[in-house]
């Protein structure tokens, strides 16, 4: 069984999304450790990226200051082993192709099975390209999750059918961002979804309120929240990991 799955095992999962090195690597570690304290169930870690395709300005921003303050994708291994000597919870790795490409897929996926890294999510590979990381995946297992968005229409169940982990449900059209009002069909989407696989699904893209985690929890397993947490670590810098904490425990608290 994926190592994946615990984070399902006791209700709805809360997923925060992390940008490392944001601001810098130290603080990112201490920001998840607060998460784990807070109830996260699975950690979603940013690795950033120059061109972050499927990210709106928050996350773009939250890249731009890691890579200025040096942060490498070496440097995010580094740390990473040294969360997983207190961190148990599961811990998926969110990045582009190219940061794979660039690093040579399989050192980067070995090296994830090394750390202890369970999944990775590349927004930017459709279904019709994922075979080309599928072969070191597997080999390394390292679950390669799936998104599926409200354009994903007479795909879903091909996509669905072969997910492995969880499966990223994307609430809305666009990039990531704070989103007032989700108007996708989720229940309909989320049925589609489970209709077609067993694996857990969980929503995210635009979720930032409780009441918005606690309305998508009841179609999903699980909630992914991104920005709204990289905004409060923009405004609190080094500071943010207790304000992390304490938000990580409202949105958890809405989905019991």
């Amino acid at each position: 069984m994926s190592n994946i799955a615990k984070a399902f095992e006791n209700g709805k999962a809360f997923i925060p999304f992390i940008t490392c090195g944001d601001p810098d690597l130290d603080t990112t570690l201490k920001i998840v450790k607060e998460a784990v304290r807070a109830g996260a169930d699975l950690i979603e870690l940013g690795i950033p990226f120059s061109d972050p395709t499927a990210e709106g300005p928050v996350i773009q921003a939250a890249s731009d200051r890691a890579l200025k303050a040096g942060t490498t994708t070496d440097k995010i291994f580094e740390m990473v082993a040294k969360l997983r000597e207190e961190v148990t919870i599961p811990l998926t790795f969110m990045t582009y192709a190219n940061v794979v490409f660039s690093y040579g897929a399989e050192r980067f996926i070995s090296r994830c099975k090394e750390v202890g890294i369970d999944g990775l999510v590349l927004p930017d590979i459709p279904y019709e390209e994922k075979e080309e990381f599928l072969d070191y995946t597997k080999k390394y297992d390292v679950d390669l999750v799936s998104l599926i968005a409200p354009t994903s229409e007479d795909r879903i169940s091909m996509i669905a059918s072969e997910a492995e982990g969880y499966i990223y449900i994307v609430s809305s059209l666009g990039v990531t961002g704070v989103r007032s009002k989700i108007t996708t069909d989720i229940a309909s989407l989320t049925a589609q979804v489970k209709a077609a696989s067993h694996v857990p699904c969980a929503i995210g893209f635009g979720i930032s309120t409780p009441e918005q985690a606690k309305t998508m929890s009841q179609y999903a397993d699980g909630v992914i929240v991104g920005s709204a947490i990289v905004k409060i670590i923009a405004e609190y810098g080094k500071d943010a990991p207790s304000h992390v904490y304490e938000y990580v425990k409202s949105m958890k608290d809405a989905i019991r």
